[in-house]
């Protein structure tokens, strides 16, 4: 058996009403469910849990407790030439762009932050290699 692809990913947060609002409105993710534990946004075949870590990391969940301590890190796949338009979407969402990476074996990353400080990405999946299609 090997896994072959990533089904939840997990970033943390003690606003999730900022979360929500900014990876909704900024990044056009569909909210799927929201409570004082969490929200979840519907991205692609996949989703993305925000979790309020003083209450995930509680002991004694029907889940096993986890959390984070500082700033985690996010990539979403963006297709190279869609990269300008993010940009400018962002810009329009009020979103500083913290960094833009023109990577040495070609493509580049547009680097920005949550209002939690979480490090977000978004960058072609080819960065890796591979034939990743869309």
């Amino acid at each position: 058996m090997k896994a072959d692809r990533i089904f939840e990913t997990v970033l943390y947060a003690d606003d999730l009403a900022a979360e929500e609002e900014f990876y909704r409105d900024a990044l056009g993710l569909e909210v799927l469910n929201r409570s004082e534990l969490m929200v979840v946004f519907r991205c692609g075949a996949g989703v993305l849990l925000i979790f309020d870590p003083k209450k995930s990391g509680v002991p004694g969940r029907s889940v096993p407790s986890h959390g984070a301590i500082g700033p985690g890190h996010l990539a979403f796949a963006a297709r190279e030439d869609d990269l300008d338009l993010w940009r400018n979407q962002l810009v329009e969402s009020g979103v500083e762009i913290e960094s833009e990476v023109e990577w040495e074996h070609g493509g580049r990353s547009i680097y920005f932050r949550d209002p939690a400080g979480n490090s977000i990405e978004l960058a072609p999946p080819t960065l890796w290699g591979g034939g990743w299609v869309f």
